[in-house]
């Protein structure tokens, strides 16, 4: 995977991440604290993939400049 295509995956789980975010602030609202850990669950595994993407892209340009 190139350093681009990590770098658009990243920008994708990104947004969902913020999605996600905007989710638990609702549920803080709303009082729904069995839903409202599902969703820290969620963002701590989107937060997560992002950065692994993130090292991903940054390996491939690394690779992509000693070429």
């Amino acid at each position: 995977m190139s350093a681009e295509e990590s770098l658009a995956r990243a920008e994708e789980l990104l947004a969902r991440l913020e999605k996600t975010r905007a989710e638990l602030e609702q549920l803080s609202q709303a009082d729904d604290a069995e839903r409202a850990l599902d969703v820290l669950t969620e963002l701590a595994e989107l937060a997560k993939a992002i950065e692994e993407e993130l090292q991903r892209a940054k390996r491939a340009a690394e690779a992509d400049a000693q070429s």
